[in-house]
Parts: C-alpha cells; sequence; structure tokens
C-alpha cells in the first residue's frame, strides 16, 4: 500500500473531511468546539510527512505573553510544536519519519493538532486579543446584538 493510501485510508477511517487533489497532499479538516474546526495540510516529503495547521492570525497585543504561551505549551505536546510565520500568524507545524507513518500514528498526531489548536484557541484569543473581544462584546450591547459566540469570553468585561 502506498503512502498516500495509508493515509488516505486512515483519515476516511476516522471520517475526516480532506481533499487530495494530488500525490502526497492532503487538506485535512479537522473538527473542533472552541475553534470549530482546524484546517491541517498533511505534504509528503522526502524524507518525513510535513504536518502544519493554522491557529490563529497574528495577535493584536500582549506578544510578549502570546509567546510565552506558546513557548512553555510546547514543552507538553506530541509530534508538533507552535511557530508563527513572517507575518507573526500561529500555527501548528510537525514531522513524522516516513517509515514511522501508520494510522495509529496519524490518529495520535492530528489528535494533538486538535487538542492543542481547540484547547488553547480560546486561550490565546484572551491573551492577544482582549481588546478586541471588550471592543466586540461593548458594539454588541450597545446594538443589542448576540453575545451567544463571545460567553466564554465574559470575565473579560465583567
Amino acid at each position: 500500500m502506498s503512502l498516500d493510501e495509508v493515509i488516505g485510508s486512515a483519515l476516511d477511517d476516522r471520517e475526516l473531511t480532506y481533499r487530495h487533489d494530488e500525490p502526497g497532499r492532503f487538506f485535512v479538516t479537522l473538527p473542533g468546539t472552541k475553534k470549530l474546526q482546524t484546517n491541517c495540510w498533511l505534504v509528503i516529503g522526502r524524507h518525513a510527512l510535513v504536518v502544519e495547521a493554522f491557529v490563529c492570525r497574528k495577535p493584536d497585543e500582549a506578544h510578549e505573553d502570546v509567546y510565552r504561551f506558546l513557548l512553555r505549551r510546547n514543552a507538553k505536546l506530541y509530534g508538533v510544536h507552535y511557530t508563527v510565520d513572517a507575518r507573526g500568524d500561529i500555527y501548528l507545524v510537525g514531522r513524522v519519519a516516513l517509515h514511522a507513518v501508520t494510522p495509529d500514528e496519524l490518529d495520535r498526531v492530528l489528535g494533538q493538532v486538535v487538542e492543542a489548536a481547540d484547547g488553547d484557541f480560546n486561550t490565546l484569543l484572551e491573551i492577544g486579543f482582549k481588546g478586541a473581544i471588550r471592543r466586540e462584546w461593548d458594539w454588541r450591547v450597545s446594538r443589542g446584538e448576540s453575545l451567544a459566540n463571545l460567553r466564554a469570553f465574559q470575565h473579560l468585561v465583567d
């Protein structure tokens, strides 16, 4: 079985949504609860399967606190780590040796991507976007708009 077939079969078995438009490249949508979905690339390279998932855009504020959180969090992650791109957007990236790519290993690594991206999402927003959340809350209150998707951040405005 080719590596493309191993990956495709593993994604199918886990009922994950993905695109596989060219050999060696999978664009996977991972479901979450706080971050409703995390888009993740799986790219077969010469020596490793590269995993790359967008987590959130560059923080508006408290950059040092956000980066400190990411560095501390890296110590607890399996198979992936946090990084930032040239713009400051936050990603999870990792590599799995080609000989180690199995359905179980994909499950562990993709599970870690979901756990980190989804589990850390609100914390990253609270640290790096506190001012924007407060402004959005005030704007919605002034217009009588729904606060439903901001309830997790009510403690920031109380």
